[in-house]
């Protein structure tokens, strides 16, 4: 079997046999239920609300993005509307484990037709889905193995509540077919350090007890590898242990240019793990977290309690915070719950939060407030920007509520392409690779049917990219990174090239990006840069740069810097 390429997570190695995630349970069968249907709805409310505690369970355990992310899942199995429509089919009749398995599959393609983020929970509803059959039939749920030895687990996906618990003592590498960079799969796998590679074309046709060789930095998976290949690849291992011995401190290149290195928050429980690792402020705090559960959206002081914590924790460093990004991708009832035909490009983001600018004035003046009770370094930028008017719109509005500090975000390839206009009217901007690299190559986010296209390496998006930097640069005005993208060590190098002048990631990748950046100097960097936009593909631009980087191969000499 030749190599297989997906895209990689971090910059881990892993060398082992490969066990397979086992299938998942038969399809129940539709024969007619042999109990009273008030017995029927019993058993699947019984086993509806055991699953929902048995999530809610291993996300305390897990902590962290995990627990978040477990009690989404949890709130799945409680939905109000998803047992309605099991009763509905028990009624008809339908045993439980029929009308578990009917209702979720609807829902679930509801998700998937909706598409963005809500058809990224597809994934999600099949787990928990599983799980409440497998409750019914009183068997275990399909899960990962847990053999007596070391492996490199291969799966067509993994659920949150199996990646969150792995065992890190036997789990060497992950392996999957399906999901992209942004996959909760690839977020957990980054914040837990796990050696991944995601995305691989093939990767279900490796056998059990196969050796492979799991290259994060590349992407790639060398299967059956020989003496001479293992041989290099433990070299590799012991040369990148000892790269990571560099010291917690701000992100710079070899040749001391600065690059700030932040940290996404979605919460404000990961503020002493950011801090720990040494982020130097925050880049992105989501503040999704504050308006997801409520049925109503929270008061200006309820807002401003939180900001307050937030900027305590990071005195006189920059805090960029987003105001909501929500709307038809992300429904929420005071602000846009009407359904879309394709809500990834219908009324979200800034759209939506102009068509109730309440909440935008509300949220805008709790930031305000509670940086001016901190006098914090707040910075305050707009979601989906995609024109010059809604830049002028935000900007002026952030202004007028008392933020110092107001920028846009870039994740439309028509911001992108006039940025130079854009960053006239605004203080900064800040690029979203996530949706840049999903409206560019118009490749839904984490749908495994186009993963491969789902890669900020590609060619079209570091040219946008580098659009942005150069505006940027004639403007003297900042181009952070916040999307996913940062997290990748070598592609932070590349993004620093093309004008980024900060980067923001998950507390657990900065340690690997600091390393990263101290490797090269910005001659290399722009170097890079452009070896990368010169290819065709993801794939190429990714292989070239890894190729230049590679010690003893074509890096620059010492005079050469």
């Amino acid at each position: 079997m030749p190599t297989l390429t997906g895209v990689g997570i971090g910059r881990g190695l892993a060398i082992g046999e490969v066990l397979r995630m086992p299938d998942p349970l038969p399809e129940p069968s539709d024969a007619a239920s042999q109990t009273t249907p008030d017995a029927e709805k019993v058993r699947a409310a019984g086993s509806l609300a055991a699953t929902a505690a048995d999530i809610r369970l291993r996300g305390g355990r897990a902590g962290g993005a995990a627990k978040d992310v477990l009690e989404a899942q949890a709130f799945m199995a409680e939905d109000p509307t998803l047992k309605d429509d099991v009763d509905k089919r028990i009624d008809a009749g339908k045993t439980a484990e029929r009308a578990v398995f009917e209702a979720f599959a609807a829902f679930r393609d509801l998700l998937v037709s909706m598409g963005g983020y809500m058809g990224e929970r597809a994934t999600d509803l099949n787990d928990v889905s599983q799980r409440v059959v497998a409750h019914l039939q009183g068997v275990a749920a399909p899960g990962v193995p847990t053999p007596d030895h070391p492996f490199i687990l291969v799966a067509r996906d993994l659920a949150p509540a199996d990646t969150a618990l792995l065992d890190l003592s036997t789990v060497l590498a992950l392996i999957t077919s399906d999901g992209g960079p942004t996959s909760h799969t690839a977020i957990l796998a980054r914040e837990k350090s796990i050696v991944a590679v995601v995305g691989a074309v093939g990767a279900l046709e490796l056998s059990d007890g196969q050796t492979v060789i799991v290259d994060a930095t590349t992407g790639a998976v060398t299967v059956d590898p020989s003496d001479a290949e293992r041989a290099a690849a433990e070299t590799t291992l012991a040369d990148r242990a000892a790269a990571k011995d560099v010291p917690v401190g701000p992100g710079a290149l070899a040749d001391g240019t600065p690059v700030p290195l932040l940290a996404n928050l979605g919460t404000v429980d990961k503020l002493d793990e950011a801090v720990e690792k040494g982020a130097e402020g925050v880049g992105l705090f989501r503040t999704e977290f504050l308006f997801l559960d409520s049925e109503k959206a929270p008061t200006v002081a309820d807002q401003q309690a939180k900001y307050s914590a937030l900027f305590a924790a990071f005195p006189g460093k920059k805090v960029v915070v987003r105001a909501l990004d929500a709307g038809a991708d992300k429904p929420l009832s005071f602000l846009n719950d009407e359904p879309e035909e394709n809500p990834a490009l219908g009324l979200r983001g800034l759209r939506a939060l102009r068509a109730n600018e309440p909440i935008l004035r509300d949220q805008l003046t709790a930031i305000a407030s509670a940086a001016a009770e901190n006098e914090a370094d707040a910075w305050v930028m707009a979601p989906m920007v995609s024109t010059v008017e809604e830049t002028r719109y935000f900007t002026r509005l952030a202004k007028e509520l008392g933020v110092k500090t107001a920028g846009v975000m870039i994740e439309v390839p028509a911001a992108a392409l006039l940025a130079d206009r854009i960053l006239a009217d605004t203080d900064f901007a800040s690029i979203g690779t996530n949706d840049l690299t999903q409206y560019t190559l118009a490749a839904d986010r984490l749908l495994g049917s186009v993963a491969s296209f789902q890669d900020p390496w590609h060619p079209a998006v570091l040219r946008l990219v580098g659009e942005v930097g150069k505006a940027g640069a004639a403007a003297g005005k900042p181009v952070g990174i916040c999307g996913e993208a940062a997290a990748d060590p070598l592609l932070a190098v590349v993004l620093v090239g093309l004008g980024a002048t900060s980067l923001s990631m998950s507390p657990a990748a900065l340690a690997d990006v600091r390393a990263e950046l101290a490797r090269f100097t910005l001659k290399q960097a722009k170097q890079f840069a452009e070896l990368a936009l010169s290819a065709n593909s993801a794939v190429e631009a990714r292989l070239a740069v890894i190729d230049a980087a590679t010690p003893n191969k074509t890096t620059p000499t010492e005079s050469e810097k």
